[in-house]
């Protein structure tokens, strides 16, 4: 019953993808290119690519530093601090965009601080500039999480036969610390380029101009503003086989270490000299993380986040909002629980194995704005209508966006289970539902808290799927925050980038903790 499960969901998500290419593809032989010559693909090539490659490489370096440093110290709320790390990945990106504005930009922090010394540094939040700094903050503290799971993994006794023979810091990052971060820096590296490549409401946002323009802000932008579907379908088929270039090298790389790995209790501190440099440079990078996230929550809140209730359209987007949020988070553990257990039973050398987990995995080389097309042209072709369509999308488009990442996390706890504890539910005549809620439901808890969050945050600070279905009627906060944004409503849009803050941290907090006291309530 199980694999059976998986499989039906494996070619459900396939045919659906299927389906997504093929309507991008009628509609690229169906729609002509109004716009002359058309875009410059070579040039929004270049500078997807470039943006992305010198995020990648920043936020690689920033990353290694945050390890680095906080695998040798030890301060008080060092668990805390860890902890907003890992939260990074699924920061709504319009949340650190108002932060970034509200410290950069010509009316933030950092501009009214040097009007008190007679100069200014202008608006220079907009542009490359700011792009790279936006990915950096989200990219690099994403990074640093997997590394420091990687720094902390280091088998004990390497540790102390380095200490033994008395290793200083360079021979000790060659010798302990590159190897066992080797792995992990391509797959890491991969993500990285790919999350920025497909970059859409940041480039949207912080762009400043055609000079800065990407694939996905080009594809929005012939959608929404011009209506030219032929360029749009063109842009996208470009956009999916860079990514797939990208993806499908990078799946055969070592993968992440997982958010749930061992730990070492024995601490090997670094000599006091080193020990202040890494807590200099530690204290500078999560001010530079935690900085725009702070001037979120104080401008937002200063700026009467109550006054949102009178907001136009605020009530409405706000219950979307949370309602696609917990649809789609259900869908997504849904989808990824059953390809999991299915998967759990194959053999790894199976092709079986592999091909539960292709369908899941090419959503990551599908960008948001590109699926959202696919269903806008899909609805289209079928005679539906894309304002019916639009809740029905937002659901599905942002469960399969995140479904990757779930899969990912309980995918091997899954499998874990069935290696680890088959004879056990063999001897005891375990399956199905008896099965679930005697030994996974109890082990699988945490692991389960965290993909849902994940899932939920991804969807209620996402961009990219409603930027091609919102309306006056239909909307959701993110898409309301643009708006305003827009219309240069400052006010409105840091309240609500306030309230979203609000939101995700509150989710990662409370979601995984929910789950685990779930699973231990008696019966």
């Amino acid at each position: 019953m199980r694999r059976l499960s998986g499989y039906t969901i494996a070619g459900l998500v396939a045919a659906l993808i299927a389906a997504l290419l093929a309507a991008l593809w009628v509609a690229g032989q169906s729609f002509a290119t109004r716009s002359g010559a058309g875009p410059d693909i070579a040039h929004l090539l270049r500078m997807s690519s470039a943006q992305a490659g010198l995020s990648t490489i920043l936020s690689l370096l920033t990353g290694f530093i945050l390890a680095w440093s906080l695998d040798r110290l030890r301060f008080p709320g060092r668990a805390l601090v860890v902890g907003m790390l890992s939260s990074a990945l699924v920061l709504p990106s319009l949340v650190v965009v108002a932060g970034l504005i509200a410290v950069w930009g010509r009316a933030g922090w950092i501009n009214a601080l040097l009007d008190h010394l007679g100069t200014s540094i202008g608006s220079s939040v907009f542009g490359l500039e700011g792009i790279v700094l936006a990915h950096v903050i989200l990219n690099g503290a994403f990074a640093a999480r997997i590394m420091l799971d990687r720094l902390e993994a280091i088998p004990p006794e390497k540790l102390r036969l380095g200490r033994a023979l008395g290793l200083g810091p360079v021979r000790r990052l060659a010798i302990l610390d590159l190897p066992a971060l080797a792995s992990t820096i391509p797959g890491v590296g991969a993500t990285i380029f790919l999350l920025c490549f497909t970059s859409f409401a940041i480039v949207l946002v912080l762009g400043g101009g055609p000079g800065n323009q990407t694939l996905e802000v080009a594809i929005y932008e012939a959608v929404r503003l011009d209506f030219d579907l032929g360029a749009a379908v063109r842009l996208s088929l470009v956009q999916l086989v860079v990514c797939a270039l990208i993806i499908v090298p990078a799946t055969t790389l070592a993968p992440a270490a997982t958010l749930f790995g061992r730990r070492t209790l024995l601490h090997w501190p670094e000599s006091r000299p080193v020990a202040r440099l890494q807590l200099v440079l530690l204290v500078v990078l999560l001010a530079g993380f935690l900085a725009p996230l702070l001037a979120v929550l104080v401008r937002g809140l200063d700026n009467a986040i109550l006054d949102l209730w009178d907001l136009p359209g605020f009530w409405r987007a706000g219950a979307t909002s949370l309602w696609v949020g917990i649809a789609s988070a259900a869908l997504c553990l849904a989808l990824a629980i059953g390809l999991g257990m299915a998967r759990a039973l194959v053999s790894r050398t199976r092709p079986a194995h592999l091909a539960l987990g292709i369908p899941v995995f090419t959503y990551l080389a599908v960008p948001a704005v590109v699926l959202s097309l696919g269903f806008f042209l899909l609805a289209r072709q079928t005679g539906l209508s894309t304002g019916a369509a639009a809740p029905v999308v937002l659901v599905i488009a942002n469960a399969l966006l995140s479904l990757p990442f779930a899969f990912a996390t309980l995918a091997p706890a899954l499998e874990a289970i069935t290696s680890r504890h088959g004879r056990l539910i063999r001897a005891l005549g375990l399956s199905g539902p008896s099965q679930w809620r005697m030994l996974e439901w109890p082990l699988l808890a945490r692991p389960m808290g965290y993909a849902a969050a994940l899932a939920f945050v991804f969807s209620l600070g996402d961009l990219g799927v409603i930027s091609l279905f919102g309306t006056e009627s239909f909307s959701t906060l993110p898409w309301l925050m643009f708006r305003a944004l827009g219309a240069y409503r400052t006010n409105d849009a840091e309240a609500i980038a306030a309230l979203l803050l609000i939101l995700s941290v509150t989710a990662f907090l409370v979601i995984p903790r929910l789950f685990e006291r779930l699973a231990h309530v008696r019966d």
